[in-house]
């Protein structure tokens, strides 16, 4: 019988040993269930090639070919990754509909011995249970039913590792800017890049589902857009109605922050120069041209402080005006040493939590 997923939580408690994707690289690339490996038994020429055959010759034809195909691939995936797995191996596989790649895969592990078992209707299936929860209202089963929390701070004081150090001391939290691939500013794309929206989601919805809705989640504050993905509209909503807790630091030391912060950017002359190049519609040709003499100067520090003075604060201070949500506090840094950032954010779970009443009427 195929392994029917009804909730994601099915796969967090599902009791296989490993989930392998049978779909070509090109489809694993684009999205995959988290943590599943990709042993195809089509590459994307012979899938293509397969599902041409099918569609405008035989599809008799197309099976007799993709047969032999599905046979040599599942032979060599079953030498080169799965001769080391004992006779009690337990995997669960998909394809994109559960049906002849994913059966065919199976089917053979289950002639060697082990207890290979498939997903009814595939990665649709899957797919199908993460849009539901990422698009749906929370009172219909949708994202994030508990309280959020958003850390809120003008660039440069560290949101982003402040959420390390409060899972670090055990609270719960989202890191929107790993999931994307991507630091939320123009100077921000992070490596190998930012993944498919739809893998992003993916990411998303696991971690999500691994939360304890009766405990509050912490999430640093961020635009809809996250470099060129976006967030689902009612995780965007919600984040809009959260409380806040404000992270503030002075000037001179967010500057030297963020230009440790973004070495990579700094130690690459072109890419500076074409991001700072960006800046041109929201800024002056003579502040651009100052910004670029910094940058061949190496003087890193002091443009870090102009573009966070004079184009993050500003927009950072316009959006503030129009937002609505309570605020449970300031937590204020004198510097990014460890001890600090871990005093901060065992600073931010107490406001939190004597905040607790103001999450509970929102």
């Amino acid at each position: 019988m195929p392994y029917t997923l009804t909730a994601l939580t099915d796969l967090l408690q599902a009791p296989f040993d490993e989930i392998i994707d049978v779909r070509s690289p090109g489809e694993f690339a684009g999205d995959h269930v988290p943590g599943a490996i990709n042993l195809p038994v089509l590459d994307d020429e012979e899938r293509a090639r397969v599902g041409t055959l099918y569609k405008k010759e035989s599809a008799f034809l197309a099976r007799k070919i993709g047969g032999a195909l599905v046979a040599k691939r599942t032979g060599a995936s079953i030498e080169a990754h799965l001769l080391d797995k004992p006779g009690s191996y337990r995997p669960l596989v998909y394809c994109w509909r559960g049906g002849m790649r994913s059966g065919a895969f199976a089917t053979i592990l289950r002639q060697i011995g082990w207890r290979a078992e498939t997903v009814e209707c595939g990665y649709k299936s899957y797919r199908r249970l993460v849009v539901d929860l990422l698009h749906r209202p929370p009172g219909e089963g949708g994202v994030l039913t508990g309280p959020l929390v958003i850390l809120d701070g003008n660039t440069g004081t560290a949101k982003t590792e402040l959420l390390q150090y409060l899972a670090a001391q055990g609270a719960q939290m989202l890191d929107l800017e790993r999931l994307a691939g991507h630091r939320g500013s123009l100077f921000g794309e992070l490596e190998p890049g930012q993944p498919s929206q739809k893998a992003m989601e993916s990411a998303l919805a696991m971690k999500i589902v691994s939360f304890d809705p009766a405990r509050p989640v912490f999430v640093e504050a961020e635009s809809s857009r996250i470099g060129r993905l976006t967030l689902p509209r009612v995780l965007w909503d919600n984040m809009r109605r959260a409380p806040r807790v404000r992270i503030e630091a002075e000037l001179d030391a967010r500057g030297a922050y963020l230009a440790g912060a973004y070495g990579d950017v700094a130690a690459d002359a072109e890419r500076l120069t074409r991001t700072i190049d960006r800046l041109r519609p929201y800024q002056a040709a003579d502040r651009i041209t100052a910004w670029h003499d910094l940058a061949a100067a190496g003087r890193t520090e002091d443009l870090a402080r102009e573009i966070a003075a004079h184009h993050y604060d500003p927009k950072y201070a316009r959006q503030r005006a129009r937002d609505t949500q309570p605020e449970l506090g300031t937590v204020r840094l004198s510097d990014f040493l460890a001890p600090t950032l871990e005093r901060a954010a065992a600073e931010i779970i107490a406001l939190t939590e004597r905040g607790a009443a103001t999450l509970r009427s929102l």
